[in-house]
C-alpha cells in the first residue's frame, strides 16, 4: 500500500498561535499549496481519510474534487468513495492553551509540559502517548483495508507520530523530524 502522508496547507494564524485542536482560517496560499500536492500525487487513489479540522477537510475536498474530474479507464473516481474524517487524525489537543500565543501561556508550565511532553499535557490537553495511540489505532485499522493508493490529510503532529513508527524513532526523538506545511510524505507499506 502506498500512503500519501499530507500536511494542511498553511493556515492564517497569529505568530506563535497554539491551535491544535482550533479552527483557524485557510491561508492565502491555498490554492497555490494544494495544487503543488496534487502534482506529487498518483493518477488513482482509493480512498482520502480527513482530520475533522477544517485546515485539512477543505484539502482533503480538494483532493477528491481532482480525482472527481481525472478521466480515464483505470482511474477510479473518488467521488465514488468520499473523504472519510477521522477523529483520530486530529492535532495534539492542547487543552487551556488552545488560541493562546506560547508567549502569553505560563512559562514554567509551558517549560514544565515540554521537558517531558510525552507523559504530560498542557492543562486540560492530552499528552503525546494519549495522542500516539488514536493514531496508531486509525494506522492499524487503515493497514487491514485492501487500498493501494491512500491520501492521509491531517497534522504536523500526527505525521511525526507516524514517521516516527515508520522509522523506528522513539516518540521523545519525534520532534527531530520536520514536518512542512503543505508536505507530502510517502510511504510504502504492506498490512
Amino acid at each position: 500500500m502506498e500512503i500519501y502522508l499530507i500536511r494542511h496547507t498553511t493556515p492564517l494564524t497569529e505568530k506563535g498561535q497554539i491551535y491544535g485542536r482550533t479552527d483557524v482560517a485557510l491561508g492565502e496560499s491555498f490554492q497555490e499549496e494544494a495544487a503543488k500536492i496534487l502534482a506529487q500525487l498518483p493518477v488513482h487513489m482509493d480512498a482520502v481519510f480527513s482530520s475533522p479540522s477544517l485546515r485539512c477537510t477543505r484539502l482533503a475536498a480538494a483532493i477528491t474534487d481532482h480525482y472527481s474530474e481525472v478521466s480515464g479507464a483505470e482511474t477510479r473516481a473518488v467521488d465514488e468513495l468520499p473523504f472519510q474524517t477521522d477523529e483520530a487524525l486530529y492535532e495534539l489537543n492542547f487543552g487551556d492553551w488552545e488560541g493562546k500565543t506560547w508567549d502569553t501561556i505560563d512559562r514554567a508550565a509551558s517549560e514544565t509540559w515540554m521537558s517531558d511532553f510525552v507523559h504530560l499535557s498542557p492543562p486540560g490537553g492530552e499528552t503525546m502517548l494519549e495522542m500516539q495511540h488514536r493514531v496508531s489505532n486509525f494506522w492499524d485499522r487503515l493497514l487491514q483495508q485492501p487500498y493501494k493508493n491512500v491520501c492521509v490529510v491531517t497534522h504536523g503532529g500526527v505525521i511525526r507520530i507516524l514517521l516516527a513508527r515508520y522509522k523506528s524513532v522513539l516518540l521523545k526523538d519525534s520532534f527531530s523530524i520536520k514536518v512542512g506545511m503543505a508536505e507530502v510524505f510517502k510511504l510504502s507499506v504492506s498490512g
